[in-house]
């Protein structure tokens, strides 16, 4: 499993870095949700930095309130809110046109916990991160992000509570974080040799 998902990540990492070769400067969201909280996105190379969420697993999912699977997928996250308190944050953007008062009636119904938006109110993110993820608009879609905001999975339809509990207990072991800062460290010193060498020309 554990394979299998740094595969995935891999694969994924390559997708959004030749989709956003092309990009010069970071963009910047502001999400309202159903509640009028504000929450701060900035789009990344390799995914999204959300400083409200720093040091959290980040799902984000496209869904409907007409859509079956996603009311399947509604229980799950909430239970997964409750589990993970301290490290996971969820962000569902409502896609299906619901109203903001039925959509807020509807949270209050389910015992939502988590965070709800509309698409109307956040247009400019839904397509921002559509264009990037290749969303073609089935839902459920969701895309899970690491603590440091990298994309690690995008899934069409729903996906099992026992999945993304072993997803967030990966992103969050020793071996993963051990191996981003190998990574980090790679990176650092990949861009040191690089300047001296421009310093040198």
């Amino acid at each position: 499993m554990i394979k299998k998902i740094v595969a995935i990540l891999i694969l994924t990492l390559s997708i959004l870095n030749a989709q956003e070769s092309n990009a010069t400067k970071e963009p910047k969201f502001i999400l309202k949700d159903i509640y009028g909280k504000t929450t701060t996105v900035y789009g990344l190379k390799n995914g999204l930095k959300i400083p409200d969420a720093k040091g959290k697993v980040v799902l984000i999912e496209f869904w409907g309130t007409h859509c079956p699977p996603c009311l399947m997928s509604i229980p799950h996250y909430i239970d997964l809110t409750k589990k993970y308190k301290d490290k996971l944050a969820i962000y569902a953007i409502e896609v299906q046109a619901t109203p903001k008062d039925r959509l807020l009636e509807f949270a209050k119904q389910k015992g939502i916990n988590y965070n709800i938006f509309t698409q109307d109110e956040n247009i400019n993110f839904v397509r921002y991160l559509a264009q990037r993820a290749g969303w073609r608009g089935a839902i459920p879609f969701l895309v899970i992000f690491d603590q440091s905001g990298n994309v690690v999975d995008m899934k069409i339809g729903m996906v099992s509570e026992k999945y993304l509990e072993q997803v967030i207990d990966f992103l969050n072991s020793d071996k993963y974080k051990n191996q981003n800062k190998s990574s980090s460290k790679t990176k650092d010193t990949n861009s040191t040799k690089a300047d001296n060498n421009s310093s040198k020309k």
